[in-house]
């Protein structure tokens, strides 16, 4: 596996980092094996995670020491523990429209799914962990609309999308506490490349 790199996608994520949902675009000098491929691309983006990871670490020490920096750590994977649900590609492209906001500012979206006590710290769609992050975000559905049409030229067409589960890797242990977790692997057979999708945030 090795990283793509999409200038226009980073132009779109210049506004501010998302806090909800992390990209990975890729390919694979390999030919394509189904979810056994994308197994590999989940578990090369979190391989990627982990490179940026260090990165922080590195600087949380120059900035405040061994001692504090030694609280940080690379995250596990247990990649073996993963397990797939096939996912109807518009699923992964949905992009809800915004019916109105209240008083607070918080938002009624046209989407059957809603965030409630059942749900919390569970799978939540990809819409809402770019949307609804736990801090609020300065991007809106026409931003995450302009995402999907780089990532996905094509739509729906030549797309195989699966959904994971999130207990192989504690990357994932901050959006258990409440918000969500999610990972989606996008395989796009017309362009032969992937999309690896990870969500987890807290407050």
């Amino acid at each position: 596996m090795y990283k793509l790199k999409n200038d226009e996608l980073d132009k779109i994520l210049e506004k501010e980092e998302p806090e909800g949902v992390e990209f990975f675009l890729m390919a694979d000098e390999r030919p394509y094996n189904g979810v056994e491929s994308h197994r590999a691309a989940i578990f090369f983006a979190m391989h990627l995670v982990n490179e940026k990871e260090k990165q922080t670490i590195k600087k949380a020490e120059e900035l405040f020491g061994k001692e504090f920096a030694d609280r940080l750590h690379l995250f596990t994977c247990d990649i073996g523990k993963a397990e797939a649900k096939n996912l109807a590609p518009k699923e992964i492209l949905f992009v809800p429209e915004i019916l109105h906001k209240d008083y607070y500012g918080n938002k009624k979206y046209d989407s059957d799914w809603v965030p409630n006590d059942e749900n919390f710290g569970k799978q939540v769609p990809y819409w809402y962990a770019f949307l609804e992050p736990p801090h609020g975000t300065k991007y809106g559905p026409e931003d995450l609309r302009r995402i999907n049409a780089v990532l996905f030229p094509d739509g729906a067409e030549g797309l195989e999308v699966y959904e994971w589960t999130t207990d192989w890797s504690d990357f994932f242990d901050d959006g258990h506490e409440w918000w969500g977790a999610s990972c989606w692997s996008v395989y796009d057979s017309y362009r032969d490349r992937y999309v690896v999708l990870l969500a987890s945030a807290t407050d």
